[in-house]
């Protein structure tokens, strides 16, 4: 379908649903690149799905995610502090620890699901260090987390009512403990940062950080590692290439990232008129930046863009968007991704998964296995 997009209909519109309600969906790399990197006239604050009306429903002081510069950038720099190459790298022997722990359970079990023993786990560990959760609070996150994160995949976090609840009481008295002792984490660096004007940030703001981090730092990051196992499985002969040639691992991942990438496509609303590929696109509508399919775009990435090639030079790729809203957590998972590769190729070199007995999530943004099984020495998983 993507690339029935890309040849015949770079910039599809979707009729109206009978409610004024028409988007269109750009799918070439070049198109949702520009998108990406231009937040004057492709804006993210009225939403980032295809639906109308998004944020009224909502009923929220925005997200980051739904904000445009300037008020997102001085935002983002105060969170940003706490991903520093320096504090990300910190995390190496947590990570490495937890991922060394769980592979080898599963060698012990043989058969068993990756997604549930290790892809699910791994990223809610690393949110809750970033967002402060104290270790004995870390089984009542990882709770609330993936209630929060199944329904967010169906389209709404907010319908997790009971999660969301207790989750906002659980931050909010966080917060306040992070007035009187600050730590090392991105609650601290919020609640003690000022924005411009000198202004103290909100609560709401803080809060809606919190969810940006649950909702954004756990699915994406099983999708990707789900999708690396499938594409390591797929590829052998890449697999072995990369096992005897460590040094290619950081274009694997670049690759691995392009390949897979874990959020499909957003939206962002278009505030002047603007002509792409010879469409005119009005203003206030919604369009849709399908990533997924810009990085498989033969235009931008050579005839063989569909397949895995662990040494392929990927220039660059929109895994984690571009311009404003590039990922802040993309350091945070290329390392994950790099440790869990690593282990598993270290300590289970036959492992295959099996899509076919897989199952992936619902929703139209996100692409993640709710389930994968794997099998630690080859064979039927």
């Amino acid at each position: 379908m993507y690339s029935v997009l890309r040849d015949r209909d770079p910039v599809h519109r979707v009729p109206d649903n009978g409610r004024g309600e028409d988007y269109y969906v750009l799918s070439r790399f070049a198109d949702v690149f520009g998108a990406a990197v231009d937040a004057t006239t492709y804006s993210s604050a009225s939403g980032l799905t295809f639906e109308y009306g998004e944020m009224e429903r909502l009923g929220l002081e925005s997200p980051i995610v739904m904000m445009d510069p300037p008020a997102h950038t001085t935002l983002r720099k105060l969170a940003i502090k706490q991903f520093t190459p320096r504090q990300v790298g910190a995390l190496e022997p947590m990570i490495r620890e937890f991922v060394v722990e769980r592979i080898e359970q599963m060698r012990e079990m043989g058969e068993t699901d990756i997604i549930e023993q290790l892809f699910k786990p791994l990223p809610s560990l690393v949110v809750a260090h970033f967002l402060g959760v104290p270790r004995e609070d870390r089984a009542l996150f990882d709770r609330w987390t993936q209630s929060i994160v199944s329904a967010n995949a169906a389209g709404d976090a907010l319908d997790a009512k009971e999660a969301v609840g207790e989750i906002v009481g659980y931050f909010s008295g966080l917060i306040e403990k992070r007035r009187v002792a600050p730590g090392e984490d991105m609650l601290s660096a919020l609640v003690h940062g000022t924005l411009a004007g000198g202004e103290e940030v909100s609560l709401a703001k803080i809060l809606g950080m919190g969810f940006t981090m649950v909702t954004g730092g756990n699915d994406t990051i099983t999708g990707l590692l789900g999708g690396a196992a499938v594409l390591l499985t797929e590829y052998p002969e890449e697999r072995a290439r990369l096992a005897a040639d460590r040094t290619l691992l950081p274009r694997a991942i670049e690759e691995l990232l392009r390949l897979t990438s874990p959020v499909q496509g957003l939206a962002r609303t278009v505030t002047r008129e603007v002509e792409v590929e010879g469409v005119t696109l009005p203003v206030g509508r919604k369009v849709l930046l399908l990533y997924g399919s810009a990085n498989r775009d033969e235009r931008e990435f050579g005839p063989q863009a569909g397949a895995l090639d662990v040494g392929r030079k990927v220039r660059r790729h929109l895994a984690f968007s571009y311009g404003p809203h590039f990922c802040i957590g993309a350091a945070a998972a290329r390392l994950q991704t790099a440790i869990a590769i690593e282990e598993l190729l270290d300590r289970c070199p036959g492992f295959t998964v099996d899509e076919a007995r897989g199952r992936y999530a619902g929703g139209a943004h996100t692409r993640r296995h709710e389930r994968l099984p794997f099998c630690a020495e080859g064979g039927a998983a």
